[in-house]
């Protein structure tokens, strides 16, 4: 029994659904292109745009790029494109659609190879600037008991970009994800990320590791993006966004007004009185206040500004050939403010497209399913498995007693609606006592079961290995469970199958 992979629609507000579909406002949202000559369109347009023609002269040592991805930088430098997707970091790799999004763009870059005849390279933006250390600090695996989360200490200041906190020492968290694994016939992948993690790695570092040495060999190159020459090659951007603040924040501004009117909320929140752009200050990321501008154009150094979310993917597009960015439900639904970012820039806004979404559904995980009935869509509904097969493992005399008991209720509130004087009472009055009686048997038959799930038995442990690897604690799988246990249960076969999925993903994007 080979593992199964199962595309999924993306699920995200209506806003985010509506432009997956083509349906919002055309203002808010870059159009897809149609056709190879409508890619080739945009590919000029992006090219055209860089604020550095070589691009990866420049950025080539944020890349470090190896392999396969090293050939296929060198190709799109030359006269190509890239499709991007990004992330912060996350323990141990983070969840499964970090992984998914980097899929999702090796698809698309080889469909648009394919259909322009351009060379294009998948770039995956570690955003290792991030400073949101409780994102960056857990993950989840799935036990002999179902799901457990994973989670580390901080071992630097809170607030600080994840470049530049240290790990610390997370045996304990690197032997809790190995015993998830169990005993895999590819322990190969666990050996990469304990080379990745150790105390002399940040947080961000580590991260960037154990990213390249999976993704370079599909021709994923990764960017860490707190290198400094990310930070100067965006420089000139990050300057003009904060000179030109005040106009950013009208543009803003006048979106939020038109998305709530037409019953939607800005999915990033405006914070009045702050430019986009974060200057460090005492070891923090701190956004650049409106009274600060003049100082800080004043005293502000290539390498001391970053982009906040809205500006980000402006920045990449500046810096990349990136004809799109793939994303999540929520990137998605923020684009819808990007894109007032870019016209207030006067810069061509960047194309956001939908990642590939999916479920993997192990061989251990298809038995359960298979000896108890089940469909993965069973465990939506937080309790219904593990109720319905409590029930089922009630004895067999007990739950005839049971039936006995329903059937007699059912007999003598029959017979006495027959009997001399029952028409002293409307027939209501003795329905409502059958319904009233079954209703209290009914009850009594759910606390025999309760006692089962409270004593547990095997039917239920497998239930809760199920839920635990499908709906990690009640969270959709690829939102939440970490791939490293995967990988070294299913090795290379697991990504080829996603690949498989998120090419037929592509082939409709393009």
């Amino acid at each position: 029994m080979s593992t199964r992979i199962i595309s999924t629609p993306i699920v995200g507000s209506p806003l985010a659904r509506m432009a997956i579909d083509g349906t919002a406002d055309p203002d808010w949202f870059v159009k897809r292109p149609a056709s190879p000559a409508e890619w080739k369109e945009r590919a000029d347009l992006v090219r055209q745009s860089l604020i550095m023609p070589d691009w990866l002269s420049a950025l080539g040592p944020a890349f470090g790029a190896t392999g396969k991805a090293a050939e296929r930088l060198q190709s799109a430098a030359r006269s190509g494109i890239a499709v991007t997707a990004g992330q912060q970091p996350g323990l141990f790799g983070g969840p499964l659609y970090t992984w998914w999004k980097a899929l999702s763009a090796v698809a698309l870059a080889d469909r648009l190879e394919e259909q322009t005849g351009l060379p294009a390279v998948p770039i995956f933006w570690a955003a290792t600037d991030d400073s949101d250390f409780a994102e960056s600090a857990s993950t989840v695996v799935t036990g002999a008991e179902g799901a457990e989360r994973i989670e580390m200490s901080a071992h630097g200041p809170v607030g600080a970009a994840l470049s530049d906190m240290p790990l610390g020492d997370v045996s304990r968290e690197l032997a809790r994800l190995a015993a998830a694994a169990g005993s895999a016939p590819n322990p190969g992948i666990l050996e990469v990320v304990r080379r990745a993690y150790t105390p002399e790695h940040t947080i961000g570092s580590a991260y960037v590791e154990l990213l390249r040495a999976v993704l370079e060999p599909l021709g994923v190159a990764v960017l860490d993006a707190s290198h400094p020459a990310v930070r100067e090659a965006a420089f000139p951007l990050l300057r003009r966004a904060v000179s030109s603040a005040e106009q950013i924040e009208g543009a803003l501004t006048e979106r939020a007004r038109a998305l709530k009117a037409a019953g939607h909320s800005a999915q990033v929140k405006l914070v009045k009185g702050r430019t986009l752009v974060f200057a460090g200050v005492s070891g923090k990321r701190d956004r650049i206040r409106m009274r600060e501008i003049e100082s800080a154009l004043e005293h502000g150094k290539p390498g001391t500004f970053g982009p906040n979310v809205l500006l980000r993917p402006i920045v990449e597009r500046s810096i990349l050939p990136t004809v799109g960015y793939i994303g999540g439900p929520a990137e998605i639904a923020y684009f819808a403010q990007v894109t007032a970012v870019a016209r207030a820039l006067e810069v061509p806004p960047p194309l956001v497209l939908p990642r590939w979404s999916g479920l993997v559904v192990e061989p251990r995980i298809e038995r359960i399913l298979e000896r108890y009935s089940l469909a993965v869509d069973d465990f939506r509904d937080p309790h219904a498995v593990e109720s319905r097969i409590a029930k089922e493992s009630l004895p067999p005399g007990l739950v005839a007693r049971i039936r006995q008991l329903e059937q007699s209720v059912d007999q003598s509130v029959e017979e006495l609606t027959r009997a001399e004087g029952a028409d002293l009472v409307a027939p209501s009055v003795l329905e409502g006592l059958r319904r009233g009686v079954l209703h209290r048997i009914e009850r009594l038959e759910r606390r025999f079961a309760a006692s089962v799930k409270r004593k547990g038995n095997e039917a239920l442990r497998d239930a809760a290995i199920a839920r635990g690897a499908l709906f990690p604690l009640g969270t959709p799988q690829e939102r939440a469970l970490n791939i490293v246990p995967l990988l070294a249960r299913h090795g290379d076969e697991l990504f080829a199958s996603v690949m498989r999925e998120a090419r037929a993903h592509a082939a409709r994007l393009a």
